[in-house]
């Protein structure tokens, strides 16, 4: 599952740095290159989505709860 957590992760980064462009400079790195919501940005969309929901779970490594 290791290639899977990093593959994610970069989709994840790529969506982090889309969101940044969008902030600071209103520029939509993904609408850029493949269309203002046409069916394969939206596939990009969705992938950014899903990798950050899959994400989540690493919440639970990065804070572990005391339990004693």
């Amino acid at each position: 599952m290791k290639w899977l957590d990093c593959a994610l992760l970069t989709i994840a980064i790529i969506g982090c740095i889309n969101w940044g462009l969008i902030g600071f400079f209103s520029f939509d790195l993904v609408a850029f290159l493949f269309g203002n919501m046409s069916w394969f940005s939206r596939i990009i969309y969705a992938l950014v989505g899903l990798a950050g929901i899959y994400l989540i779970r690493f919440y639970g490594l990065a804070c572990p709860h005391d339990r004693d």
